[in-house]
């Protein structure tokens, strides 16, 4: 069995991972870099992180998947492929890759665990900002440029056209309409949350509805913190939701009493406790908190100074 498949063997039925958090959960406000420029190259966006705290990110400039194992310092795996400018990628549960390679080639590519090799899953008309492998291995791909989330089944053999998941295909801010959308998430439920950059919003379109709930912004329904370009979002196991604040260049969570500013708190920066536009996020195991700094060049790891029944970690 090759390592890679390995890492899978898990007993959840999830790829990544949703600690179980304490609403009023603290971050060391200062972060450690993981990976710098000379590793990720320039602008990094993708990363993901799995159930066995492997990490995955995407080199740009030499179109390359960076794989770290579990305390490793240096990538473990590298994984050279034909694939443009990927913003997103997403990791599932049997080790197969799904990289983003819309920007010039027009399509998300695969690549297959057991036989190293990629192949076409899906055919798009731009970048996807976002991807997600729900649980009924059904792929979703934002296309930030034409305004929507597509879908297909991966169980369809034929690549036939993709479902539309939200948006229709024409910029706005009507419930049923997005403009630039960029991360997503889908959970259990199939409810899609979608990071609606130029609305300044997140949206959740629940399973097979067209019209989206405004759950984080300004017209949100209890409106408590203000998004300039949302750009990431995770949801943890009590469905609270985790946000990257692109333009805001910082990480903010929900709780019992709304909006609360999580990492990168003290402005745009390059030091220790900033961000310089930050794109996406993932949790680690124990609930630490990485982040794509594509404008600093780095990968920045936070760590969870309190768990979920509040009291300090020692390690």
């Amino acid at each position: 069995m090759s390592p890679d498949k390995a890492d899978y063997l898990t007993g959840s039925t999830l790829s990544f991972n949703q600690p179980k958090l304490s609403p009023t959960a603290i971050w060391n406000s200062n972060g450690i870099t993981f990976a710098n420029e000379s590793i990720v190259g320039s602008k990094p966006r993708a990363i993901f992180v799995n159930t066995n705290n492997t990490i995955y990110v995407t080199n740009k400039q030499d179109k390359r998947i960076l794989i770290w194992r579990e305390g490793s310092v240096n990538p473990a795996k590298i994984i050279s492929g034909n694939f443009s400018e990927p913003s997103s990628l997403f990791v599932t549960l049997n080790g197969d890759i799904y990289i983003d390679d819309g920007y010039e080639n027009g399509r998300v590519q695969k690549w297959i665990v057991e036989t190293s090799t990629f192949v076409t899953v899906l055919n798009v008309n731009s970048q996807c900002e976002g991807l997600f492998v729900d649980i009924h291995d059904t792929l979703y791909c934002s296309i930030s440029n034409y305004h929507q989330v597509v879908k297909r089944s991966l169980n369809d053999a034929a690549m036939s056209l993709n479902d539309v998941a939200a948006g229709t295909g024409t910029a706005g801010s009507a419930s049923n309409e997005l403009n630039d959308p960029g991360g997503i998430f889908v959970d259990v439920n199939l409810d899609l949350y979608v990071t609606d950059c130029q609305n300044h919003r997140v949206q959740l379109f629940q399973s097979e509805e067209s019209n989206g709930i405004t759950v984080a912004g300004s017209e949100s329904l209890y409106p408590t913190i203000k998004l300039r370009c949302p750009s990431g979002i995770v949801l943890d196991a009590e469905k609270y939701l985790f946000i990257v604040d692109n333009n805001n260049h910082r990480i903010v969570g929900s709780s019992l009493n709304g909006f609360r500013c999580l990492v990168g708190c003290y402005g745009e920066g390059s030091q220790s406790n900033q961000l310089a536009k930050p794109f996406s996020l993932s949790f680690d195991r124990s609930g630490n908190i990485y982040v794509t700094d594509p404008y600093n060049g780095r990968i920045q790891k936070f760590l969870l100074m309190k768990d979920s029944f509040g009291k300090l970690k020692k390690s």
